[in-house]
């Protein structure tokens, strides 16, 4: 087994070709003492020889400015205590290949064994680029090989040349790139003095620039320092000087190796297509309706596999109730896990095509698209177009997205960044809006085509983007910064979607869901049956004692012929529903008076004003440590207050009959907005909190946040209900 490092410059195609070699064997974790995230894969190279393959995060040079590339930088400087790669796969854009070069160029200079993967090919002769391949491996020194990892074309020759590599059947070149001990002589011989062993004359230069950033000994550090000072090292002159000598080297190599067209020629597909889609006016249009027909598309697609689940669940929780013998643990597989499995698996549909349909708009090169487009809306209320990215991404789950707003260079906008990307409605709020949805809208069409309960998601989300807004415009206000801000962004060619990698994000995505929010809400699943079949022993005897009385006056009255003296025969039915119906309420009796039960009551006079029942209160105390956990808190609820009258109802069907004491009906119009509205704003997902406080380095920010989101969501609720009911 051995390790494989995967560089290069954003949106080379790292991705595709890390899904390539890896197909569904992917792990993905953090590098270590940094939240970036850290992919890693296994992929078989040869019958002999399987590597560990680790996609690090895209940069443009080996002059980190970002966190995210100072990861790369480090495992490239080899100073990374966990990843220490064997060989390096540079992927190189051909389409773009004088700016990808640079890169490569530092790479060979370090001396690391290394395979150039050039992608792109396609869009290079679109452009009316001619490479000749042969030709640049022989300049550089360096295996080249194209790949086209969207078409999965390359991948086995690349798998060779990589496992060729690792046996060192491939060298590095002896001589460099360019003469970088030219550069600072004296300084790097010292270096080179200082450190020992084999290390590169490129790699001392950085070892003169940025020792101080890596975990050196102390005795190490004073050493480079003092022959820094001694030669009068300077950094700044020799790095312009080098990248200088680069692009002059990297312009003859382009001359003899590759053809490129007239500058003058007529402008590419791609550039006619952004003057539609980044029109000032038509690409607001534009952008409404992509939106627009996705939300429509998540409803419309997902509903018939969400029905064929649900049905299947409660089909299988009836035959259960039917098959197992009365006992506690029966009642804790009925309503506790196969109610909380219930919970989870009904989403996952609507998940994997939220997530295939965002991929796709991803893969196509949209996405930079909407960052271009909303930044000068965007700097109105304090942000600017990269604080875009982390919106979108909250989409799917704000803890990665507000992880990449360390992407936003000024510190203010980044702040203000992290501060709203929860209000973005999450993949954990998506069970909370369907069920909401299917109970209280209509499923109708308008003008016989669009789905109202797909308006209404719409509605929600871009709900959560003005808000959004108006906080960042409000807190703009309350944070200063002199800080200058610029935005800067490269985007990519338009392209058409990757299905492997649309279809492996899919299927990743909803793993990640059913094991990961699975696992959070089997166990408050478990412990909620536990809180709502158990209660204060005094309060549940009289409970049962009452039962006892109730269902012996009921068996007098009603004989087996179902009649008695003063009372008219009934037919054998309906004796049974008169059975079931004081089943019931002592079901709802038990809940009642259970812990659970009581902790619901406890809180129900906070929350009566926004349309609340106590059950609803305990579902908002539960999915604190996770929104999607509402779904898993109602099934478990009406499970057992239902017992088992009702097994083979739906829980839409369950919430749809819940009455309240004076026998309304729970879910409103009016509740049903004002939770929907609640779920939006409010802060319920302590990991969000805990990544906050980690990326801000201070529990202010996540208290804060916890107080205004509490605040705002409980003020537009009681709003949103006060003004419909």
């Amino acid at each position: 087994m051995i390790q494989i490092g995967l560089v290069g410059n954003p949106n080379s195609g790292k991705s595709s070709l890390f899904n390539a070699l890896t197909g569904l064997h992917q792990k993905v974790g953090n590098f270590p003492g940094v939240t970036v995230d850290k992919k890693t894969g296994t992929s078989q190279l040869t019958d002999q020889l399987s590597a560990t393959v680790i996609d690090l995060p895209g940069t443009y040079s080996l002059y980190p400015k970002r966190g995210d590339e100072w990861v790369t930088y480090q495992v490239l400087m080899e100073q990374d205590p966990e990843v220490k790669v064997d060989v390096l796969v540079l992927l190189a854009d051909a389409a773009n290949l004088k700016r990808n070069l640079l890169f490569v160029s530092q790479i060979i200079d370090l001396k690391i064994p290394v395979v150039v993967a050039l992608t792109m090919m396609d869009l290079a002769r679109s452009k009316g680029m001619v490479i000749d391949t042969d030709g640049l491996e022989r300049e550089l020194g360096v295996p080249v090989v194209v790949v086209n990892p969207r078409k999965n074309k390359g991948i086995s020759q690349l798998k060779k040349v990589m496992a060729a590599t690792a046996l060192h059947q491939y060298q590095p070149p002896a001589r460099d790139f360019i003469a970088n001990r030219d550069l600072a002589m004296t300084a790097v011989d010292d270096i080179k003095t200082i450190v020992g062993g084999r290390v590169s004359d490129y790699k001392a230069i950085h070892l003169l620039i940025n020792h101080e950033s890596f975990d050196l000994p102390d005795q190490l550090q004073n050493k480079i320092e003092a022959a820094e000072k001694k030669n009068q090292f300077n950094p700044t002159k020799t790095q312009a000087e080098e990248i200088l000598q680069r692009y002059t080297r990297i312009k003859g190599i382009m001359q003899q190796t590759v053809v490129e067209p007239d500058p003058l020629q007529k402008s590419l597909f791609t550039e006619k297509l952004d003057n539609i889609l980044i029109h000032r006016v038509w690409g607001y249009v534009i952008l409404l309706l992509v939106l627009f027909l996705l939300f429509q598309a998540v409803f419309l697609i997902a509903q018939y596999p969400m029905d064929f689940i649900e049905w299947s669940f409660g089909a299988f929780s009836s035959w259960l109730t039917g098959t197992l013998p009365d006992t506690w643990w029966a009642d804790l597989l009925v309503n506790g896990v196969v109610a909380g499995i219930g919970g989870i698996v009904v989403f996952v549909p609507q998940i994997m095509i939220l997530f295939g349909l965002t991929t796709i708009l991803e893969d196509t090169g949209y996405m930079a698209r909407i960052s271009f487009l909303t930044d000068k809306l965007m700097r109105k209320v304090g942000l600017n177009g990269k604080s875009v990215m982390p919106m979108i991404s909250a989409f799917a789950c704000a803890v990665p997205a507000i992880m990449s707003a360390r992407n936003i260079e000024n510190t203010k906008e980044r702040l203000l960044t992290i501060l709203v990307t929860p209000l973005m409605s999450c993949s954990a709020r998506l069970p909370v809006y369907t069920i909401l949805i299917a109970l209280v809208i209509p499923d109708k069409r308008i003008a016989g085509f669009f789905s109202l309960p797909g308006l209404v998601m719409m509605g929600l989300y871009l709900f959560g983007i003005a808000m959004a807004m108006a906080v960042a415009w409000v807190a703009k206000w309350f944070i200063k910064s002199k800080e200058k801000s610029f935005f800067i962004l490269e985007l990519p060619m338009y392209r058409g979607p990757r299905w492997n990698n649309v279809l492996t994000t899919m299927v990743q995505k909803a793993r990640i869901f059913v094991v990961d929010a699975g696992r959070v809400i089997m166990i408050i699943s478990m412990v909620l049956w536990a809180l709502s079949t158990y209660g204060p022993p005094t309060r549940m005897q009289a409970v049962q004692t009452d039962y006892e009385t109730q269902l012996k006056n009921f068996d007098d009255r009603y004989n087996a012929a179902g009649t008695t003296v003063n009372t008219p025969a009934l037919p054998p039915e309906e004796i049974e529903q008169k059975r079931a119906v004081l089943e019931k309420e002592f079901g709802s009796a038990k809940l009642v008076n259970s812990y659970a039960g009581i902790l619901g009551k406890a809180i129900e006079p906070v929350i009566r004003p926004l349309g609340y029942d106590w059950k609803i209160g305990i579902a908002l105390i539960t999915s604190f440590a996770a929104r999607e956990v509402f779904v898993g808190t109602m099934a478990t609820l009406y499970s057992v207050e239902d017992d088992e009258s009702s097994g083979e109802l739906l829980l839409r069907e369950k919430m749809q009959q819940a009455k309240r004491e004076d026998g309304t009906p729970v879910y409103t119009l009016a509740s049903g907005v004002s939770l929907m509205i609640f779920y939006l704003l409010a802060m319920q997902c302590m990991s969000t909190l805990a990544i906050v406080k980690r990326e801000t380095r201070s529990w202010k920010w996540p208290m804060i946040q916890l107080a205004y989101m509490t605040a705002l969501a409980y003020l537009m609720s009681l709003l949103a209900y006060q003004l419909l009911a």
